[in-house]
């Protein structure tokens, strides 16, 4: 399938303006279409918000051509990305709201936190993901990070309607110990629904978000346990990914997408 790339552009979010952009795409998505409560969103000027967003790295993609007159309404696609020096500088990470991530502080220095990605409507199924992620590719190389990992959603709380998809995870995809974070007992689900071998792989890969098989293809891991967010009317998953383990033909794919060797 070929693109047409050339009315994008994907930059590093450069001052306030810029994080109020990619703010505006967030609350689009997030509570107008999911129905997030977002406690700390700014309903009134339609910002999705919270006291991590300063302390991140905000990337965005603009839609260049687009007619449209308020320029908060340009991104196209966003990702927020907190590295470790900083996350560890400015008291943590945002998914350890969620989950012990024990298991990762000893390579936290070369950690980086992926969150809050979405596409806005009329960009799904076009470039716009694949130029985030050949954009976070190059992030991801020229600091020379080892570990991406955050938490990626299933829409709604009810673990039952997505149990399929939550069992093959937890019997396909588990991360290895080395990496297995856990998820907190307030709010935590435990994914082993169904039994290895009891349900149809097909029928549950349905119910897998396509960010969550991206992420499996890139060779990642989930972490132990779901853990229910009511305040994004969410059910997610901690995404642990190895550089290090990283399926040889995707880590190829990030080194072409940035001109590497």
């Amino acid at each position: 399938m070929k693109f047409d790339f050339s009315q994008f552009e994907v930059r590093l979010a450069r001052n306030e303006e810029e994080i109020a952009a990619a703010q505006r795409l967030r609350y689009s998505v997030f509570v107008e279409e999911m129905g997030a409560k977002a406690a700390y969103a700014d309903h009134a000027a339609r910002l999705e918000k919270d006291p991590f967003d300063p302390y991140f790295d905000h990337l965005i993609l603009y839609d260049t051509s687009a007619s449209i007159a308020d320029d908060l309404d340009r991104v196209a696609a966003v990702y927020r990305l907190l590295p470790g020096p900083t996350a560890l500088a400015h008291g943590g990470f945002y998914s350890a709201s969620e989950y012990d991530l024990s298991k990762l502080m000893d390579r936290a220095d070369r950690a980086v936190e992926l969150g809050r990605s979405c596409v806005h409507a009329r960009h799904r199924g076009g470039p716009a993901m694949h130029l985030m992620w050949g954009a976070l590719a190059d992030y991801v190389l020229s600091r020379d990070i080892s570990i991406l990992f955050g938490v990626a959603s299933f829409h709604g709380t009810d673990p039952t309607a997505v149990s399929l998809a939550l069992s093959h995870l937890h019997h396909k995809h588990l991360a290895p110990e080395d990496l297995r974070v856990v998820a907190l007992p307030e709010h935590r689900v435990e994914m082993g629904f169904e039994a290895d071998g009891t349900y149809d792989p097909k029928e549950a890969l349905k119910q897998i978000p396509s960010l969550i098989k991206a992420y499996l293809r890139l060779g990642g891991f989930v972490g132990d346990g779901a853990y229910i967010d009511h305040d994004f009317n969410t059910i997610d998953v901690c995404l642990v990914m190895d550089t290090g383990r990283m399926v040889s033909k995707y880590h190829d794919y990030y080194k072409r997408a940035t001109g590497r060797n």
